[in-house]
């Protein structure tokens, strides 16, 4: 049965758990007022009769995590549809070709997701300078006197050079972040960016051989493609300067793991990762007890009530397709060969 609504016929597909998550009660009544409704009004599949009289006659689809791939036979299904609203970030789990192929619109509410990212990385930067999460390590073992802190280079936040691996929404968001409160020089290697863009937030374009031996701290921003899978490997690695921090919170591939696990076995190399391949990493991975690796479990990212900014941005794309603007973010089939 359909809930009257001045909007058109929408259907939330997205885990029940998140759901409840990224819906309170603001969020529903301003989905109440921009969509027309119907029960069920969340499903987590596609494939169900109940389901599948659902998606009969929705215009929109507003997804997050737990949204299954929208197959062909299940675009079939929807002859009414017309928009793919994310709330969430990456579209690739569950929008391909067949998407595109019949002219719907996509959007991603990743712009918001991407906020705490670079907030996070933001505080990692600073931390980095000064080596904080590994003298705090050291200090469980070294308690006699404070000689330990001699031992990580150089802990200053002045005069240092941060390279940025991405001028993504991210990305960009630290190079900001960082330009802003004047803490560093800012390298930033990313093929695709416009250099004209970098130069004015107030970077340098740089290549990768050219900025890794600068790095006092290297971040990495790129997206999760075949051609930057394991984009930093052995050689990458061994290029950075002594004592440098690898900050990763983009995706685990774009780091070659076992080179990885080798350069920090040496003890020079510092890494703060949020992100590993696989993840978790295996049990035995050394990089769980080195006291110059800080591991945390993909945590970067929009959690708890932080994902309900991100249902806010697509519902913000709800109200602007029921009033025939044009969408805030939309995906195009082109942005998926260059975005995460």
């Amino acid at each position: 049965m359909t809930e009257a609504g001045p909007g058109p016929l929408t259907l939330l597909v997205m885990g029940h758990d998140t759901f409840a998550t990224q819906f309170a009660e603001p969020e529903l009544a301003r989905l109440r007022e921009a969509a027309a409704l119907g029960d069920p009004l969340v499903v987590d599949e596609l494939r169900s009769p109940r389901a599948r009289a659902r998606l009969a006659e929705a215009e929109v689809l507003l997804t997050s995590w737990g949204c299954p791939p929208l197959t062909a036979d299940v675009l079939d299904a929807a002859p009414r549809l017309r928009a793919v609203l994310h709330a969430a970030g990456s579209v690739r789990p569950h929008v391909g070709r067949e998407v595109f192929d019949r002219g719907l619109l996509v959007t991603t509410a990743a712009e918001a997701n991407a906020e705490p990212v670079a907030h996070y990385t933001l505080a990692a930067v600073l931390w980095a300078f000064k080596k904080v999460p590994f003298l705090a390590a050291d200090a469980r073992e070294f308690r006699a006197d404070w000689g330990y802190r001699e031992r990580r280079g150089e802990l200053s936040g002045h005069d240092r050079t941060v390279v940025l691996v991405g001028h993504s929404r991210i990305g960009a968001r630290v190079c900001a972040l960082l330009t802003r409160l004047d803490l560093a020089r800012v390298l930033v290697v990313d093929p695709v960016a416009d250099p004209a863009a970098i130069v004015a937030a107030g970077a340098r374009p740089a290549t990768l051989a050219e900025a890794l031996p600068q790095a006092d701290v290297l971040s990495l921003h790129a997206p999760a493609l075949p051609e930057t899978r394991g984009l930093i490997g052995a050689a990458e690695l061994a290029a950075l300067p002594r004592h440098a921090v690898l900050v990763n919170t983009a995706r685990g591939s774009l780091v070659d793991t076992d080179a990885l696990e080798r350069a920090c076995l040496g003890g020079e190399l510092h890494a703060v990762l949020d992100v590993t391949e696989p993840e978790p990493l295996p049990a035995d991975s050394p990089l769980y007890d080195l006291p110059n690796v800080l591991l945390t479990p993909h945590v970067a990212g929009s959690l708890g009530s932080e994902t309900r900014r991100m249902a806010q941005a697509a519902l913000a794309e709800l109200e602007r397709y029921a009033a025939g603007h044009p969408p805030l973010d939309p995906v195009t089939r082109s942005d998926l060969a260059v975005r995460a």
